[in-house]
């Protein structure tokens, strides 16, 4: 998926990964295990903005990004 948005001018807030999942259209373990397969260092409970960005350039902007 490619979308125009920069991923750097987003303006994020904390995330629980319940929500970012959402957004993706997939559950928590899958989302749990993309980031364990791209081997991805995202720390338990909320997702903070750093590393959200780093989500979403990893796997691109999610179609139902809030």
């Amino acid at each position: 998926m490619i979308m125009n948005t920069n991923i750097d001018d987003l303006a994020l807030k904390a995330k629980f990964r319940k929500e970012v999942a959402d957004e993706y259209g997939i559950s928590v373990r899958t989302l749990n295990r993309w980031i364990k397969k791209a081997n991805l260092n995202i720390p338990n409970g909320l997702i903070d903005p750093y590393h959200l960005k780093t989500v979403y350039k990893t796997f691109d902007v999610p179609k139902n990004f809030k």
